[in-house]
């Protein structure tokens, strides 16, 4: 299949960025008790739904977002559904020198578990978070909810961040990517990222500038899925 690659202008344009730019100092965070709208149809919101696609990692490059945009990609992932108001979870950032302090360890700890593996592949683990000029850790930290809200809720609410994440981002102008891959289950990799025991990751989100459009993918015959309950 023919990938296409991409200069910036294709991706968005030169005003484009400077409108977009513009456009993200115009979304203030509501004040508490504002009154919001229920529903609020938007025929171009629906069409960036139909179209959303993660973007490979492989395909993004610099730059990233400035500090401005990344505040706002992050205050938007954090409107997310969370019974109770527990905030289960945290970011932990990733940009500039970090990213490859971050994959020493990787490559330390995949050298360890695959010592017979050639140095261009401790070389790829060593280069992971190189990929992308900024990745979020997304942490499922669940609370101790006297009210017993289930650990389950407080989980699925993290998984919410992250999907928040990628529209957040990709509204913003950038490519992005939810991966685990395998330090996202490695407790000495919690560990070097101060982890708690109750704690454990969401994903991982690369975000980036993107080099390609991305294909579309198979999508699922929703009406399979679907069961309407009858008594």
């Amino acid at each position: 299949m023919r990938k296409e690659t991409l200069g910036s202008k294709d991706i968005l344009g030169s005003n484009e960025v400077s409108e977009n730019n513009k456009d993200l100092e115009n979304h203030p965070a509501p004040k508490k008790c504002d009154i919001l709208k229920a529903a609020d149809a938007n025929q171009s919101v629906l069409k960036f739904m139909s179209h959303r696609r993660s973007a490979l990692v492989r395909s993004m490059s610099e730059p990233g977002p400035n500090a401005e945009q990344l505040e706002l990609i992050l205050r938007l992932a954090a409107r997310t559904p969370d019974h109770r108001k527990l905030y289960p979870w945290r970011f932990i950032i990733f940009e500039g020198k970090a990213r490859a302090k971050f994959g020493e360890h990787l490559a330390k700890y995949f050298q360890q578990d695959c010592p017979n593996m050639p140095a261009e592949r401790i070389e790829h683990e060593r280069t992971r978070f190189l990929r992308a000029p900024l990745v979020v850790g997304v942490v499922s930290s669940p609370k101790d909810c006297p009210r017993g809200t289930p650990i389950w809720e407080q989980e699925l609410s993290a998984g919410a961040v992250c999907m928040n994440m990628l529209h957040a981002a990709r509204a913003a102008g950038f490519a992005a990517q939810w991966l685990s891959e395998w330090y996202a289950f490695d407790r000495r990799i919690d560990d070097v990222m101060d982890i708690g025991e109750n704690e454990r990751m969401a994903g991982f989100i690369y975000i980036g500038t993107a080099t390609e459009n991305p294909t579309e993918r198979p999508r699922p015959n929703v009406p399979n899925l679907t069961q309407y309950w009858t008594n």
